[in-house]
């Protein structure tokens, strides 16, 4: 309902003039009314423009008959006497005040108004409670601009920013709602009365803080209402004063926001942790009124126990179960398989799975209870280990092939590593790749069963005899050989004296008489015989001399030159590691 619409009849219609709550009277009607404010204090005297005193007499279909003492009865429309309802609230005999606008018309007739002496009465008992500073009760009863109208006897307006202590989204929402308002604007001339409900929320927000004050201590349990929800926490209204109640603090269980437990205008019972009086700040606590299921945890939660849980979060590194409300606990990546190499726990399990666990350690201090998921299940290491043996030959497909080595299946779930250095006893492998691909079946021997490290090591070259082991039984020192000349070096030349070893002889030892470069005496290709001046398979290493062998020495001459040429002796070694290492770069190059 607007103004323009409302039974203000014969007064004027009155404009809104903006939301600083100031409204004018446009018509002479209006001016008229505002005459009839000043002219008329509300005494008996029956003369026109006065409230008079009368008695209802008769009563028709349209018109209510009162006597006021007059010669004549006047006539009042009997709308002015029916309420909101349409019910009529007016008997033959009552007494009344009426407003006497004219003893007679231009049709001879008296002319009185209820609604207008209502309206004078009521302007009256405003004027009173706003000199008076009281508080005075009103129906919303639309939307206008700037605010809402309010009628508290007659039309006053409720500004926007006066309607509650908190600006108010929805004004809708209060229209036919009656609420107590004080004056905080009157203007009888004008007819303007501005409203305000915040004025008293501030009052009894002000009297409650400091009632709540009184109570404010650590440790107090207090009742509140939630006033305003963020991401990190609920505000708090204990009564005039606002305390936070942090995410962390809602509940011992997870939640990911506190509009899963709580909303707006709930009226909740909390328990002060902190209140800094300096700062007028107040920490409050939720889950501190119940039970801390940590604290009988470590009876329920024993290490070795099987239980049930639900996943509530991922992350790389593993996966967070909930045992129950408020006790998680965290599947950490290994722990989740016995065989597979797992990337990402999302690989195996998704949130709100419910999982089988067991308990392998629990830290009360920390609120710590990790968890394994492999557990359930028997490690197939142990049967592994049960099944093979240091020594034994298998045979397995290649899985994968890596720049260090091959796997082998052995069981389900669990691979053999070859190392790319146990491929060849001699040959030098750049990749594995280049001899094998998935899915090739080899043979292998087991190296190493480490059930703990979950490592299975093979070998292939290790299914023949190391030929330097070999070489260094039929070469020992002192013996003569035969062998090919496989590279020419500054200082010296290699020599093939087996399949897959060499040995090498110094350019000191390469003739009788001094040479300068060895190409002067042989070259590649050139059978050559020699004699062994040292050997060491385990450094993969044989000292050869041509020398030796063209001075034919034997018996205690070859003794003698043994002990004056074999090692310690720095040349020999030193030029043999300095060769390999060219052979080894020669061959990185190709």
């Amino acid at each position: 309902m607007n103004l323009s619409e409302s039974k203000l009849v014969g007064i004027g219609v009155v404009k809104w003039e903006d939301e600083d709550t100031e409204f004018d009277h446009e018509d002479n009607a209006s001016k008229e009314f505002s005459n009839m404010l000043e002219e008329n204090p509300g005494g008996s005297a029956i003369r026109e423009g006065t409230i008079v005193k009368g008695s209802i007499v008769r009563i028709t279909d349209d018109t209510v008959h009162i006597d006021i003492g007059h010669k004549a009865d006047g006539e009042v429309p009997i709308q002015e006497f029916r309420g909101a309802d349409g019910e009529l609230s007016a008997q033959v005999g009552d007494d009344i005040e009426v407003y006497l606008d004219c003893f007679e018309d231009n049709d001879g007739e008296m002319v009185l108004s209820r609604e207008r002496a209502e309206m004078l009465r009521a302007w009256d008992r405003i004027s009173e409670a706003y000199e008076n500073d009281e508080i005075v009760e009103g129906m919303i009863m639309a939307r206008v601009k700037g605010g809402l109208s309010v009628d508290i006897g007659v039309k006053a307006f409720l500004p926007g920013s006066q309607v509650d202590l908190r600006p108010v989204r929805n004004l809708d929402k209060l229209i036919n709602n009656k609420f107590n308002f004080k004056i905080i604007k009157f203007n009888k001339k004008r007819g303007n009365i501005v409203l305000s409900r915040r004025v008293l929320l501030e009052q009894d927000r002000e009297k409650l803080r400091t009632e709540t004050l009184e109570s404010l201590k650590e440790g107090a349990v207090l009742k509140g209402i939630v006033k305003n929800i963020t991401d990190y926490g609920a505000f708090v209204d204990l009564g005039g004063i606002d305390g936070l109640l942090h995410i962390t603090d809602m509940s011992w269980g997870r939640i990911n926001h506190p509009s899963q437990l709580f909303e707006v205008g709930q009226e909740v019972e909390v328990k002060v942790l902190n209140y800094d009086e300096g700062r007028q700040r107040v920490s409050l606590g939720y889950k501190q009124l119940q039970e801390d299921p940590w604290d009988k945890a470590s009876k329920i939660y024993t290490e070795g126990i099987k239980t049930k849980g639900t996943v509530v979060s991922l992350t790389d590194y593993g996966a967070f179960v909930e045992l129950e409300d408020g006790i998680e606990g965290l599947i950490h990546i290994s722990e989740m398989s016995w065989s597979k190499r797992i990337r990402h726990p999302s690989k195996v399990v998704s949130i709100g799975d419910e999982v089988d666990v067991v308990v392998l350690a629990i830290d009360l201090e920390a609120r710590r209870i990790s968890l394994g998921m492999k557990q359930m299940e028997p490690n197939p290491w142990e049967i592994v280990n049960e099944k093979y043996s240091v020594g034994d030959i298998i045979r397995g497909k290649i899985r994968n092939i890596t720049d260090f080595g091959i796997f082998v299946g052995i069981e389900e779930g669990i691979d053999g590593l070859i190392h790319i250095s146990d491929i060849s006893w001699t040959e030098r492998i750049k990749h594995p790749g280049d001899i094998y691909k998935k899915g090739d079946e080899v043979e292998a021997k087991i190296l190493q069963i480490n059930t703990e490290g979950e490592k299975f090591s093979l070998g292939i070259k290790q299914l023949s005899e190391d030929p330097w082991v070999a070489a260094a039984r039929d070469f020992v020192p002192g013996s003569k050989g035969k062998g090919v000349v496989t590279k020419l070096t500054d200082f010296g030349v290699f020599v093939q004296i087996a399949e897959g070893v060499e040995g090498m002889i110094h350019v000191s030892e390469l003739d009788s008489q001094p040479v300068e470069k060895p190409g002067d005496v042989v070259k590649e290709g050139d059978d050559i015989e020699f004699l062994v001046l040292s050997s060491d398979s385990e450094e993969r290493r044989f000292s050869l001399s041509r020398k030796a062998h063209l001075q034919g020495l034997d018996g205690a001459q070859l003794k003698e030159y043994l002990s004056t040429v074999t090692e310690p002796q720095t040349a020999f070694a030193d030029a043999f590691n300095l060769a390999q290492e060219a052979a080894a770069s020669d061959k990185k190059e190709d």
